[in-house]
């Protein structure tokens, strides 16, 4: 059994359930992560907005879709690949076998920081200006009915008969 004080700090510790390129990871501060390839330079900072669970010292709170005011921020460490991974097909009796593989593209990031809410201060509300819009008056428009030309009928088309393909 884990020692108490360690218990005590992982249930008072801060977490967030965060949304990073397509897939959601439980990410806590000064942890390493691999997620899938993200579009920025090694050593650039990355914020993640769509945090889907926040979970501050016990004080759960949970977004619909995602918790307003809550951002992540980590540091893109370095890209790579990761394991290989071998596809192989086969169909029994039939001759058929096909082998594939791929390396997935990996960013490894660390989170810096999760930010929390920011507590809303309560001010006086401005003066809102009033904009009066106004409205165009124009003439109707005179419905114009668009004539479609009548199409010719169809020629009919001439009955031959085999007597007459063998006269000529």
């Amino acid at each position: 059994m884990p020692p108490l004080n360690k218990l005590i700090k992982k249930i008072l510790s801060m977490y967030a359930i965060v949304e990073i390129a397509g897939q959601q990871f439980k990410v806590e501060k000064d942890q390493k992560y691999f997620v899938h390839q993200l579009d920025a330079k090694p050593g650039s900072k990355v914020t993640f907005e769509n945090v889907l669970l926040l979970d501050d010292k016990g004080k759960v709170s949970v977004g619909s879709p995602s918790v307003s005011g809550v951002k992540v921020t980590a540091k893109i460490e370095q890209h790579l690949l990761g394991d290989k991974v071998i596809v192989f097909k086969k169909k029994r009796r039939k001759g058929y076998a096909v082998k594939n593989g791929h390396r997935q593209r990996l960013t490894e990031i660390t989170v810096q920081e999760i930010g929390k809410k920011s507590a809303t201060k309560k001010t006086a509300p401005k003066a809102e200006v009033k904009k009066t819009v106004t409205k165009k008056t124009t003439a109707p428009k005179a419905e114009t009915k668009k004539v479609v030309a009548k199409k010719a009928p169809a020629k009919a088309k001439k009955a031959t008969s085999a007597k007459s393909k063998k006269e000529s």
